[in-house]
């Protein structure tokens, strides 16, 4: 019964999505002219379907929308009903090993999610695949440099878009999660050489929602990667959630940066599902993992962020 009600629940997210689609989402280009260090040798964009998996690699095994190809990123907004809209928005980071972008399971159907809790949600398209000077095995430099550069750009945007200035967070998947993680601790430090006015802005989220992420540990050693071996004190609050029988990405990567957040002082909450492959996203799985994305508004809410706009001259409070 409980997983009828959770999948009526996904398919009217879903429809949501779909209405929003039908009135054309905005669509906005990351960089004003040709992203840094793109050499632009790679091909047209392409779209595909992902391969059927078996259960025991991941949750939703069937087949969804894959782009790959991207060479020039951009932002796809999927604003929720304006009754509903607390002025939060988040960046969302779909996974793929940094090779595509799961852009069904982990993008518009996260929208679609993001949407029924009354906050915007962003899709991020940011360049894959790794190109030939990126090191095969490690995250590709060039999505931190298209993930810091649209944090900057919706916080340059928040009055335009109606979005709070101080409620901007991300939130990804497997590869990106680890995008939205080094995101929120490198916001000291840009990745690239700033190219106009846009630059001038804050690139440090909010907060940051990580799935299944990888690439946060060091290979065959319970050792935070080397990327997060200082992280800032004035990261932003951090939510986690991982399957404990991942095998694509294991448990220990979300484990390990929790422990590097605490030691760092930054607020984080961590979920880790016994028995949960990967690649949940927000599907409602037959499984109990299904059950993190009540847990993920809840802390939302509980850190202020899903509250109604402020009325003019009133003062939100955030948790501690």
């Amino acid at each position: 019964m409980r997983f009828v009600l959770m999948l009526s629940l996904v398919m009217t997210m879903c429809g949501a999505g779909a209405a929003v689609g039908a009135q054309e989402p905005a669509v906005v280009q990351v960089w004003p002219g040709q992203p840094p260090e793109e050499p632009g040798t790679i091909g047209a964009e392409k779209v595909r379907m992902s391969p059927k998996l078996e259960r025991k690699q991941v949750e939703v095994t069937e087949s969804t929308t894959l782009v790959t190809n991207v060479t020039r990123p951009t932002l796809t907004i999927y604003r929720p009903a304006k009754e509903k809209d607390t002025g939060t928005a988040v960046l969302i980071c779909p996974g793929g090993g940094y090779w595509d972008l799961y852009w069904q399971l982990e993008g518009e159907e996260v929208a679609a999610w993001l949407n029924s809790i009354g906050v915007t949600g962003i899709i991020l398209k940011y360049r894959v695949p790794r190109r030939p000077d990126e090191i095969k095995g490690e995250p590709a430099r060039r999505p931190l440099q298209d993930a810091q550069r649209a944090v900057s750009l919706v916080r340059s945007k928040a009055k335009e878009w109606s979005i709070g200035p101080q409620q901007i967070g991300m939130i990804g998947f497997s590869a990106g999660g680890h995008l939205a993680l080094a995101t929120a601790t490198s916001f000291e430090r840009r990745t690239y050489e700033p190219v106009d006015e846009v630059d001038q802005t804050s690139c440090r989220p909010d907060f940051a929602i990580a799935a299944y992420s990888g690439y946060l540990k060091v290979k065959d050693k319970d050792e935070i990667a080397p990327g997060f071996s200082s992280i800032p004190a004035g990261t932003g609050p951090i939510f986690l959630v991982h399957g404990g029988a991942d095998i694509i990405s294991p448990p220990e990567h979300s484990v390990l940066m929790y422990l590097a957040l605490r030691k760092a002082g930054v607020p984080a909450e961590l979920h880790v599902y016994a028995t949960a492959a990967h690649d949940f996203s927000v599907r409602p799985v037959e499984h109990p993992c299904a059950a993190w994305t009540e847990a993920c508004a809840n802390w939302l809410r509980y850190q202020g962020f899903l509250k109604p706009p402020a009325q003019p001259g009133a003062t939100t409070k955030r948790a501690p």
